[in-house]
């Protein structure tokens, strides 16, 4: 370390004279120490000042200039020099140094820059006010044909710089796709994918360019998916899989690269790696089991690949997948539900799956789980179903098949995507279907739990459901029974609540089914129909200009429904719809102006 101190002086010394013979010892030296000791090295020259004389040493002409390069390089591997290397204006003379022809100064150089930007703000931002990246990817771009080895190691390098330059910054890396870097980095791992070097480093940098949303356009106008598809068809070991995996799970997400995934065969790879890792109890095996399924369902969302996929449910891809839901391993289970929950997106599907046993599998996939069942897979099994009965002509199969029975066996869950998934199956499967809306609405049990659940606060979504599932019983069955059941679970304050939603498909669909108690059972819900203030809601709807027509006609509807008990005729007396009621009678859609006229009718009569 003497040596050093000594190597230091003299290099301030010759640094100014320009004698390169001597200055060329000097730099050899300081590289053998950084050899030998990296960092205590480093903390010598930050301390000897010596940085800002580098600057005037990063000249074109001089012989000296790539060792000075590399030095910087070896400095910025230590976090705490690179702000000190910015701060000795090394930026600007580096990036200047990228218009050099001579490869060990661009190797050099392109070493020191990505090192200094290597998790630096200030690093970064020093290169890109100096234009640093545009010449870099210029050089990429016309370098990217060339494959000897010494190209390969420079494009290696400039994409490492590249990638350090951008990493986790969300702007740097818009500006690099501004520049057009995706179309040359997919043209590099074509040209170079037997390099593995290169090849790690240009899927590193997709990997950070693909977690971009305007990313995915450009890099479906390139062949990425052709290519990745390519290499990972090469890959045998584990890691460099990953290293893909990593890569294709953000393209994915985009419609159109799905596509060209699926046209590239990426599908049959992914088929492949399941069959293979499928009975392995290894950890890594287990995790690329799992991502290569998750990958294979994510591909199934979108309506092209999908489509492409089931091919008319002959398709080798669909019946691999329908072998997946029997088997014992519960990321198969999941991965198979989940995808036949994707590909029942059209009613044409539907209906061909429910033609060819797909509920009888599903309900034998939920049995397996209904006690201390795994939660993600009963909510896929049941997002199939779901999607499964949306289609007129499923309903009563589905319904024969005894999918209701299988369902409710999840009514004691606490999960609330499995309550969430459950109750939308059932309101699925009882639409238009009075014989099983009766069924379902005497279910005591049942409809203590929806009451229960329409309390649920905290769980949106389930409120919601528990909410339509409520009305859509009254609404189908049009049964006393039903309502009778509702009534005693003290379920009717929850549908005058929800008369008040702010979605105005709830609030319809609230109004129909207690225009239908009123119509029915009026008697028997009188007092929760007072207890709950449904006059005065009907008239606050009533009276908001903002109530959708259809809401303001149920209103009307009911109000006269309403008009057969004696105490609810009093409230309505008592609020004076009739002025209301008479605006409405202008109103601009033709039946609510109609519904108008009657109810003032009805209201004038029993006044």
């Amino acid at each position: 370390m003497d040596n050093l101190s000594d190597t230091l002086k003299k290099l301030k010394i010759t640094a100014v004279d320009r004698t390169d013979d001597s200055l060329e010892g000097c730099l050899d030296c300081l590289l053998q120490a950084l050899a030998q000791n990296n960092m205590e090295t480093s903390e010598k020259i930050q301390g000897s000042g010596i940085l800002q004389l580098f600057a005037s040493l990063l000249v074109p002409q001089s012989s000296c200039t790539a060792k000075v390069a590399n030095i910087i390089a070896e400095i910025a591997k230590n976090e705490f020099m690179r702000i000190p290397c910015v701060d000795a204006g090394l930026i600007s003379p580096l990036v200047q140094l990228l218009n050099s022809k001579d490869q060990e100064v661009l190797l050099q150089t392109g070493r020191a820059l990505g090192n200094i930007c290597y998790d630096s703000h200030e690093g970064r931002s020093a290169v890109d006010q100096a234009g640093g990246a545009q010449i870099v990817i210029d050089h990429l771009r016309s370098l990217c044909s060339k494959t000897d080895p010494a190209n390969e190691k420079l494009l290696t390098v400039f994409c490492g710089m590249l990638m350090n330059y951008s990493n986790e910054n969300d702007s740097l890396q818009a500006q690099l796709i501004n520049m057009g870097v995706i179309p040359t980095l997919v043209k590099l791992l074509g040209i170079h994918c037997q390099n593995a070097a290169l090849t790690e480093m240009c899927l590193v940098a997709f990997g950070n360019l693909a977690e971009l949303e305007s990313s995915k356009e450009q890099f479906a106008s390139t062949n990425i998916a052709e290519e990745l598809v390519k290499l990972f068809k090469k890959q045998i070991d584990h890691d460099k899989r990953e290293m893909v995996f990593e890569v294709l799970a953000p393209l994915a997400e985009n419609d159109a690269i799905k596509l060209q995934l699926v046209e590239a065969g990426l599908v049959e790879c992914l088929l492949e790696i399941v069959q293979q890792k499928v009975d392995s109890d290894k950890e890594e095996d287990i995790a690329e089991l799992k991502t290569a399924s998750d990958l294979m369902v994510l591909l199934l969302l979108g309506d092209e690949s999908m489509q492409k996929l089931f091919e008319g449910g002959k398709g080798n891809v669909f019946q691999r997948v329908l072998s997946w839901i029997p088997s014992n391993n519960h990321q198969l289970q999941l991965a198979g539900a989940l995808a036949i929950a994707n590909f029942a997106r059209n009613d044409g599907n539907c209906i061909h799956m429910v033609d060819n046993g797909i509920v009888e599998k599903l309900m034998d996939l939920l049995d397996r789980h209904v006690e201390d069942g795994n939660v993600t897979v009963q909510h896929a099994a049941l997002s199939a179903l779901r999607n499964l009965a949306i289609p007129v002509i499923n309903k009563a199969k589905m319904l024969s098949a005894g999918v209701t029975e299988a369902v409710l066996k999840f009514l004691k869950s606490e999960m609330p995507p499995v309550q969430f998934k459950l109750l939308g199956t059932l309101r699925m499967l009882i639409d238009a279907q009075a014989e099983a809306a009766e069924q379902l609405g005497k279910n005591v049990k049942l409809v203590e739990r929806l009451v229960e659940w329409c309390e649920a606060k905290d769980h949106a979504g389930v409120m919601g459901e528990s909410n339509r599932l409520l009305s859509a019983l009254i609404r189908h069955s049009k049964s006393k029974d039903v309502i009778k059941t509702i009534v005693q679970s003290g379920g009717i304050k929850h549908l005058v609540t929800m008369a008040t939603s702010e979605h105005v498909i709830m609030q319809n669909e609230a109004l129909v089914a207690l225009a239908l108690i009123a119509a029915l059972e009026l008697g028997t819900a009188e007092k929760d129909l007072e207890g709950a203030k449904l006059v005065q809601i009907l008239h606050t709807l009533l009276a908001d200009e903002r109530s959708a027509p259809e809401i303001k006609y149920n209103s009307m509807v009911l109000i006269c429904a309403l008009m057969g008990s004696e105490s609810l005729h009093k409230e309505v007396q008592d609020l004076a719809f009739l002025d209301i009621v008479s605006k409405l009678r202008s109103h601009e859609n033709k039946s609510v102006a109609q519904q108008a006229s009657l109810t003032e009718q009805r209201l004038a009569v029993e006044s």
